[in-house]
């Protein structure tokens, strides 16, 4: 199933390793990279290949290409306890395809740069790579922005573009850093959805349930799809009215999307 949730933990905290795995998030990603001080950093890369595990295959932020430490990261990626690699900074594709040929098993980009979202289309094509994710903070940071909704707007457009034309994963949106406040965790995630982002990247295990129920359909979108299918099933496949407005084949598809990704959660949001 592919997750909708990845909780940071970071490289450096091995005693939170195993409460990260049991926080209910759909993957974890133990981070080399921003949530470890310079000095540790060799440490943190022990910790990961001491503890790593098939068991509990988890993700690997290592640092960016070119940084003092990304050459000694990659001996992670091979690791059988390592699902993937996060590779941060991401601009280029020979930086990825240099983590592909060290062993990655799959590649999450993460987008944070103006470069990164003008080669977006490009680094979805690289070898491996699952899904592109943004790192909404850096960018705003790179471009001179307000981080805002408005302000992102455009490049979250960008990617999920990007994602369906290079054929991957829906891509995966930014923190939210309000860590307490799950109202706007959920009303976050909510707009990533709406927008064609698949996952959400997760800061602490207390925002995972507020990202998992925003990407559930809720009862309201679940009835509708139930509605559009039985009236196209009733007109044998013809355009119908359904709730006062004309539907046809696309929006099929959408309903039976949405009941589709109901099953296979297996819960509803109320």
């Amino acid at each position: 199933m592919t997750p909708r949730s990845y909780l940071f933990v970071p490289g450096n905290r091995p005693e939170r390793f195993d409460k990260a795995i049991a926080a209910g998030a759909d993957a974890v990603i133990v981070d080399l990279e921003d949530a470890v001080a310079p000095g540790d950093k060799d440490a943190a890369r022990r910790h990961v290949l001491a503890w790593a595990s098939a068991a509990h295959p988890v993700y690997v932020r290592i640092n960016a290409a070119g940084s003092t430490w990304f050459e000694a990261d990659l001996a992670v990626c091979a690791h059988p306890g390592v699902a993937g690699i996060v590779v941060p900074k991401a601009e280029q594709v020979a930086d990825l395809k240099a983590v592909a040929a060290a062993g990655a098993r799959t590649i999450l980009p993460l987008v944070e740069s103006g470069m990164g979202v003008w080669n977006a289309f490009d680094l979805g094509l690289a070898p491996h790579v699952q899904r592109l994710v943004f790192g909404t903070i850096d960018f705003a940071a790179d471009m001179g922005l307000r981080e805002s909704r408005d302000s992102l707007l455009h490049a979250r457009s960008q990617l999920v573009l990007a994602s369906r034309v290079a054929g991957i994963g829906a891509p995966v949106d930014g923190v939210t850093v309000a860590v307490d406040d799950l109202d706007l965790v959920r009303s976050d995630t909510l707009h990533a959805r709406e927008i064609g982002f698949g996952a959400k990247l997760c800061i602490h295990p207390k925002q995972v349930a507020a990202v998992h129920g925003a990407f559930l359909p809720t009862p309201a979108e679940l009835a509708w799809a139930g509605r559009v299918r039985a009236a196209f099933q009733a007109s044998n496949g013809a355009a119908v009215a359904v709730d006062g407005k004309m539907v046809d084949r696309p929006v099929l598809l959408l309903a039976e999307h949405i009941l589709v990704e109901s099953t296979r959660r297996g819960a509803i949001e109320t």
